[in-house]
């Protein structure tokens, strides 16, 4: 089991074209961890706008009565990708991991599959 700061310095260092990551709890919008980022990417702005959007999709399902779990939210823009997977154990339930891309050197869905890959052996 990988505590939060060794997952994310592992999905920076093992997913191409990572630009930065965090683990968010989307109850308060805080992050507990971030790494990457830079001037062009403040990640507790993206931590806190995200959590809006998981919130938003969360009520959303309820209100359709969709009896479902959410794997991931995918947003596509120009230059990057911009993933959020929330997380499933019963220890971790109302976090999700952030993950920026880059969308010129990144692979989806390889980022995707290493992205589970982390979550299911992160312990918080």
């Amino acid at each position: 089991m990988a505590n939060v700061e060794t997952a994310l310095k592992e999905i920076l260092a093992t997913i191409d074209g990572a630009i930065g990551a965090a683990l968010v709890d989307y109850g308060s919008g805080m992050a507990l961890g971030t790494i990457g980022g830079g001037k062009d990417l403040d990640l507790t702005v993206a931590a806190a706008g995200n959590t809006d959007v998981v919130r938003a999709k969360v009520r959303t399902m309820e209100m359709l009565g969709l009896k479902d779990e959410i794997e991931d939210i995918l947003i596509t823009l120009g230059t990057q990708y911009h993933l959020i997977r929330l997380m499933k154990s019963r220890d971790s339930k109302g976090f999700f991991l952030y993950l920026a891309l880059d969308r010129g050197r990144a692979n989806l869905a390889m980022a995707r599959h290493q992205l589970m890959k982390i979550e299911a052996e992160l312990e918080i």
